[in-house]
């Protein structure tokens, strides 16, 4: 499959008369925006707001963040299976308006859901401190079942990027980047003396509320399947979850995932990237180990010498991450993992729930526990309330003056398992 992504760079965002691209600014109808992403009847209100890099505003609590874009050339639509067609995309032309993004807030149902700081020390660790984003803060209906109130605000924040997105369908783009891969058989001639590598991709499956979508199925529902690199990077993963903040993947991830991105880099010159092999996390043993009996298979069915394995979320998931390595491991094929740390808040307690020896080269996102202070905001979108209670919070997190004092986890995207954060390691 060949994908070519058109990026838009988008350097501010405004309210104006018209939803159009022009000279690096969004700018955004209210209305016409209202119109396309109301008139669901378990959401009692949305409000619309805007947060820029540099300002003194909070978001919270953040349920998912998504990119803008548009299909221009090829088959299927933006987000299919769930706003379009389940046609298989990947390939053509997709338009994207990078460095937009839309967040979704409000009344929130989960406990495990986060913090955007745009500004001070939060935004120091998460990368959507840097984007323009337009906030969605919906409102649900009383008692409203939880699994019901998700899908609505998933759904809201799918069809505003959808319409966001259609504003950069006729403009020209600052950067085109074209990615490719072939059927296996044509690959394996292409490159016949690299090693072929592959990426096992861990899509979050805990149960309800903790879930990823596949072109529009719940991954809870699926086999290891093998994908092209270029489906995931054109839409087909959505999240639908609401594990820790840190190391959650936003929808944005998805489209965006650096492990892929570097991997198509060193295409065709340090190794061969074959593809992707998507495996869930479920809870019962029995689904770990055939989940995982799957995984090592078809590593061992593409003759692959070695994989890069990453996780989303932590504890129960890390017993998935540990069987994936050993059984793969077994197979005579290399692995390294990418996973994050919940080693305490002094560094010194075991970082995962699981271990093993096969587990002898992995990159760490972070440690989750690590304490930090955010100090109070001007500007807050969202509710401050749920500090004292969201995962990485604890009695007393919000202070009277606004200021937050929590866990590293609260923070979207700062221990990200896929490496789409911004904590680094240097030699000392």
């Amino acid at each position: 499959m060949r994908l070519e992504l058109g990026k838009i760079f988008i350097k501010d965002m405004q309210f104006g008369d018209q939803t159009k691209v022009e000279n690096g600014t969004l700018y955004i109808n209210k209305d016409e925006l209202l119109n396309a992403i109301g008139g669901d009847d378990r959401i009692q209100s949305i409000e619309l707001d805007i947060a820029k890099p540099g300002e003194e505003t909070r978001i919270m609590p953040v349920k998912d963040v998504i990119e803008p874009r548009v299909k221009v050339e090829g088959p299927g639509g933006i987000f299919p299976g769930v706003l379009n067609k389940a046609d298989v995309v990947g390939s053509g032309k997709t338009n994207v308006l990078k460095g937009a993004a839309v967040v979704t807030t409000g009344k929130i149902v989960g406990f495990q859901e986060g913090i955007i700081d745009m500004s001070g020390t939060g935004a120091d660790y998460t990368p959507f401190s840097k984007t323009c984003n337009l906030v969605i803060v919906c409102t649900p209906i009383d008692k409203l079942q939880q699994h019901e109130h998700e899908q609505a605000v998933r759904f809201i924040g799918l069809k505003a990027a959808n319409f966001l997105g259609e504003a950069g369908r006729n403009v020209q783009p600052d950067e085109v980047k074209v990615y490719e891969t072939l059927p296996f058989a044509e690959g394996l001639k292409q490159y016949p003396n690299l090693p072929k590598v592959a990426y096992v991709y861990m899509l979050q499956t805990q149960g309800l509320l903790h879930d990823t979508y596949v072109y529009g199925v719940d991954a809870k529902k699926i086999v290891p399947t093998i994908i092209y690199p270029t489906e995931v990077m054109d839409g087909a993963i959505l999240s639908g979850n609401c594990v820790s903040a840190c190391d959650k993947n936003p929808t944005y991830n998805h489209c965006n995932n650096p492990v892929i991105e570097d991997l198509y880099e060193r295409h065709g010159k340090d190794y061969n990237f074959v593809g992707v092999i998507i495996t869930n996390e479920n809870v019962t043993l029995m689904d770990k180990e055939r989940s995982s009996n799957w995984t090592a298979k078809l590593a061992e069915f593409l003759s692959l010498d070695a994989v890069i394995i990453s996780e989303e979320g932590f504890g129960n998931p890390d017993t998935d991450l540990m069987m994936n390595c050993k059984k793969i491991t077994a197979k005579g094929i290399k692995t390294v993992l990418i996973t994050d740390e919940y080693a305490g808040r002094d560094g010194a307690s075991q970082s995962l729930a699981d271990a093993d020896k096969a587990a002898d080269a992995v990159i760490t996102g972070g440690n989750a526990n690590e304490v930090i202070e955010l100090p109070a905001m001007k500007k807050v979108i969202g509710y401050l309330e749920p500090a004292d209670t969201i995962a990485g919070g604890f009695d007393g997190s919000l202070r009277p003056d606004g200021s937050i004092i929590a866990e590293l986890q609260v923070i979207t995207g700062a221990t990200s398992e896929i490496g789409f954060n911004k904590l680094s390691a240097t030699n000392l």
